[in-house]
């Protein structure tokens, strides 16, 4: 069994690899626009770590969203829809969860293949 780490720090690793199977949290990097814009960037962070372990959006295998205000659902959606492989969506759930950081308005987890 073969568990590979990206970026280790005490806390937390980047991302982490398992039989194929890459899980990573992305949050934006950018806190200064509304859901629509941290989303779109948050995503945008999605593209960068999958192509540097060798992976792609069109193999995410499951994304869970966490955004602090239901209001903002459809201003995410607008972003995701946008950015999303049609033919390979994965599953997807959206829950509302208080985050961390205030600045936040979204979160992403992905499982992805490589």
């Amino acid at each position: 069994m073969t568990i590979t780490r990206i970026d280790v720090a005490p806390r937390m690793s980047e991302a982490v690899i398992h039989n194929d199977t890459v899980y990573y949290t992305s949050v934006p990097e950018d806190l200064t626009g509304d859901a629509e814009a941290q989303t779109a960037d948050a995503l945008a962070v999605i593209d960068r770590i999958l192509a540097r372990v060798g992976s792609d959006k069109s193999k995410i295998l499951d994304a869970t969203i966490f955004l602090t205000e239901k209001a903002d659902f459809d201003a995410m959606n607008r972003a995701w829809d946008a950015w999303v492989s049609p033919d390979n969506a994965p599953v997807r759930c959206t829950v509302q969860a208080g985050l961390m950081d205030p600045q936040f308005k979204v979160e992403i987890k992905v499982i992805a293949a490589l």
